[in-house]
């Protein structure tokens, strides 16, 4: 807010009996890996209900990481954000981010969305489900993501890099599931069952199932989403021709993984970074933010827009989501056994 404003706002506080903000509240640093657009209208938000001026810097996730490695205790940054808890993990890992223990977190946010010891907490819920052509696959046929290695999906299957951080924490749940051996010779099938060597994005990948050469791709169903609210009628030519499988629903469920944040080991302004962290699973922070972003809130109860409601209901995945970092090396190191380009 600016000083004037801020007065006024005493002011107006003060006359109605409410207890008004401190002046000069102070700020808090955030590194991003997500967009500016897709974050700043609730940091401008938080903002003005605080009084607390938040500095924003975005960036590729990894270049974050590096980043504040780099920096070390010179680090400006209070507060990551990033996306994927395999990510989330590596900077746990890195002793870039501290324990924090809060009420508020742990009360909202389940537990399996969050880091057990409190160096990361889940924002926003994304899914990694099956996209099929709604004009040439029967949803019957489709069952699991073990299910994609059978011979009868052999050239109809797309999916992206294993270089790609949601694929390998996919692969990591996938380990825990199954075991190692399982999850290698399904790798296998998988490739085997490629319509195309992997390249692209997951909206690539959507793309190639609305245009004939694949049947079934893997991704993260917010890709989905706004191709389906895309300006570009392409985009959305392409999204009417695909259709949400929701995979292992009489199992364990569907892989879910999170956007996150974390305080950083060398927070200069810790307590307002807590307190950014527990505005963003308000109630309405939670309806904001998956709505701009089009991925489920992690807070139950909070209402969601019409293109999620669209895809109905769903049985997730309940492993707790630090074991994808856990396990991220030996499934990247399975990926490339199982010659997954």
């Amino acid at each position: 807010m600016k000083p004037f404003r801020n007065l006024l706002a005493v002011a107006a506080l003060a006359l109605a009996g409410a207890t008004p903000p401190a002046l000069a509240a102070g700020e808090v640093n955030v590194y991003s890996a997500r967009s500016e657009e897709l974050i700043k209208p609730l940091l401008d938000r938080f903002e003005a209900e605080t009084g607390i001026e938040v500095n924003l810097v975005t960036g590729k996730a990894d270049a974050l990481l590096k980043r504040l490695e780099s920096e070390g205790r010179n680090t400006p940054a209070d507060l990551l954000l990033t996306t994927d808890a395999g990510r989330l993990y590596r900077a746990y890992e890195a002793g870039l981010l501290q324990p924090v223990r809060s009420a508020a977190l742990e009360s909202a946010i389940p537990a399996s969305y969050r880091d057990p010891e409190g160096h990361w907490f889940g924002v926003s819920l994304r899914a990694r489900v099956l996209v099929y052509a709604s004009d040439r696959v029967d949803p019957a046929a489709l069952s699991t993501y073990e299910d994609l290695a059978d011979p009868r999906w052999k050239g109809r299957v797309c999916i992206r890099s294993s270089d790609n951080i949601y694929n390998q924490s996919l692969v990591a749940s996938m380990i825990v599931a199954d075991g190692e051996a399982v999850t290698e010779a399904w790798a296998k099938g998988l490739v085997a069952n490629l319509a195309r060597p992997p390249k692209g994005g997951d909206r690539d990948q959507i793309k190639a199932a609305a245009a004939g050469q694949c049947d079934v791709a893997v991704a993260n169903t917010y890709y989905l989403g706004g191709m389906l609210t895309s300006s570009d009628p392409a985009q959305r030519e392409a999204a009417a021709k695909v259709a949400v499988f929701w995979p292992n629903q009489d199992g364990r469920g569907a892989h879910v993984n999170v956007s996150g944040a974390g305080v950083t080991t060398y927070a200069r302004n810790r307590d307002h970074a807590v307190r950014l962290l527990e505005f963003m699973v308000t109630e309405a922070s939670q309806h904001w933010y998956a709505d701009a972003n089009l991925e489920y809130p992690v807070v139950a109860g909070v209402p969601l827009n019409e293109t999620l409601e669209s895809w109905g209901t769903f049985k997730a995945d309940t492993l707790n989501l630090a074991e994808l970092g856990r396990h991220n090396a030996e499934a990247v190191r399975l990926m490339d056994r199982a010659g997954w380009k």
